[in-house]
C-alpha cells in the first residue's frame, strides 16, 4: 500500500513590493513569508503572464528582474506548487526607440511626447526632435539643431530646444516652425520655465541663465566650476533644482530660490540626471540610490526612496491630468501608468 505524503509547506505571501513601478530590466524587491522552496531551488516569479528572472531569493525576500515585453499587471510567486497573493506593478511599455535622449522628454497638453535625437558632440543628425502622438506614432518634428539637448514647453505650446554645440536656444511653434530664441548660452543644456514665462538655461560651465519674456538675458546663479548645470526643474513655489552628473556616487542636487541664492538640497545620489516635480513639492530624479538605478523621489522633508526601477533612465516628464509619466532612456521612450500629479507651470 502506498501512503500519500501531504506537504506541510505554507503558502507564500508577499507583504510588500518596492518599487511598484519599473521598466523592463528593472529590479523589484519583494518581502514576505515562505517565499522560497526548501533546498537549493528558487521560486517561480511571474509578472502578469511573463516569467521573471530571480536575482536573489530568501524565505523572506526575493529580488527579481522585470522581463522584456512584460505588461502592467501583478507580481506573484509559485513555491512548491503553491501560489502567492498578487501585488500590482506598473511596467513601462515601449513607445519608441532609436532616439537619443540626454535629458528630459517633454509632453504637451494634448499628450504628445517630444524627444531628441541628440547625437555625439558635433554630429549632424537627420532629425533633431521627434514627436510621438497618443497612438505612439513617431514622426520628425524638428531638424537642423545640432546636438539638441534640453526641451521645455511654454504656455502657448511652443517647444524650446537647447543646442549644447551652438549655445543657442530655439523656439519651435506647434506647427514645427523653428527660430532662434536666445544665443550665447555657452554649452546650453537643461531648460525650465517658471509661471511668469522666464526661461532658465543651464550652461555646463556652472552658469544658470534667466531669459525674461522680452528676451533680456541675466546671469541668475553661478555654481562652482566643478558642477555642470545640466538638468533643471522648477517647483510650484518658484524654486529651481539643478543636477550635474559626474562619475561620483555622492552627487548633490542644488536648489536655487527666486533671488538666485543657492543651497545644497540633497547629497547622496549617483549620476543624477533628469529632474521633475509634482504638485506636492516632491522632487523626482533619474539617479542611482544605494546602487539601484531608476527614479528617486525626494520629499520636502528629505525622505528619499527609489520609486521607479530601471537602468539607463536619463529623464522623465509627467503627463497632463495625472494620467502617468513618460520615462526616457538614452535610446527609448516608455509611457507608464503612475498616479502622480506632476507640476506643470502653465497648467490651468
Amino acid at each position: 500500500m502506498t501512503l500519500a505524503i501531504r506537504s506541510t509547506a505554507q503558502s507564500p505571501h508577499i507583504s510588500s513590493l518596492q518599487p511598484a513601478v519599473a521598466l523592463p530590466g528593472g529590479e523589484l524587491d519583494l518581502r514576505g513569508q515562505h517565499l522560497t522552496p526548501e533546498g537549493m531551488r528558487q521560486p517561480v516569479a511571474m509578472i502578469g503572464e511573463a516569467p521573471a528572472q530571480i536575482v536573489m531569493s530568501h524565505a523572506e525576500r526575493v529580488l527579481l528582474r522585470v522581463p522584456e515585453g512584460a505588461l502592467p499587471g501583478g507580481v506573484s510567486l509559485q513555491v512548491d506548487g503553491k501560489a502567492s497573493n498578487t501585488l500590482p506593478v506598473a511596467v513601462g511599455v515601449l513607445a519608441a526607440e532609436n532616439v537619443h535622449a540626454v535629458a528630459n522628454p517633454a509632453v504637451d497638453e494634448e499628450g504628445n511626447i517630444y524627444v531628441t535625437l541628440s547625437g555625439s558632440r558635433g554630429q549632424e543628425t537627420p532629425v533633431s526632435v521627434f514627436q510621438i502622438d497618443a497612438q505612439n506614432q513617431i514622426r520628425p518634428f524638428v531638424t537642423g539643431v545640432m546636438n539638441a539637448t534640453g526641451l521645455a514647453l511654454d504656455g502657448e505650446g511652443n517647444l524650446y530646444v537647447s543646442s549644447r554645440q551652438e549655445g543657442i536656444v530655439y523656439r519651435v511653434t506647434p506647427s514645427g516652425a523653428r527660430s532662434i530664441y536666445a544665443e550665447g548660452m555657452g554649452v546650453a543644456t537643461g531648460l525650465a520655465f517658471d509661471t511668469e514665462g522666464n526661461l532658465y538655461v543651464g550652461d555646463r560651465s556652472g552658469t544658470i541663465f534667466k531669459i525674461a519674456p522680452d528676451r533680456q538675458i541675466f546671469v541668475f546663479a553661478t555654481l562652482e566650476p566643478s558642477v555642470a548645470a545640466y538638468h533643471l526643474a522648477m517647483n510650484a513655489s518658484g524654486g529651481l533644482f539643478v543636477s550635474g552628473p559626474t562619475t561620483s556616487s555622492n552627487e548633490c542636487i542644488h536648489a536655487i530660490d527666486r533671488d538666485g541664492a543657492i543651497t545644497e538640497y540633497y547629497r547622496g545620489l549617483g549620476r543624477p540626471q533628469g529632474l521633475a516635480c509634482d504638485v506636492d513639492g516632491n522632487l523626482y530624479v533619474a539617479a542611482s540610490l544605494e546602487g539601484r538605478r531608476g527614479i528617486v523621489r525626494i520629499t520636502p522633508q528629505k525622505h528619499v526612496e527609489l520609486v521607479v526601477s530601471g537602468s539607463g533612465i536619463v529623464g522623465l516628464a509627467f503627463l497632463p491630468d495625472a494620467d502617468g509619466a513618460v520615462l526616457a532612456t538614452q535610446t527609448a521612450i516608455y509611457p507608464i501608468g503612475w498616479s502622480v500629479r506632476g507640476y506643470r507651470p502653465f497648467a490651468s
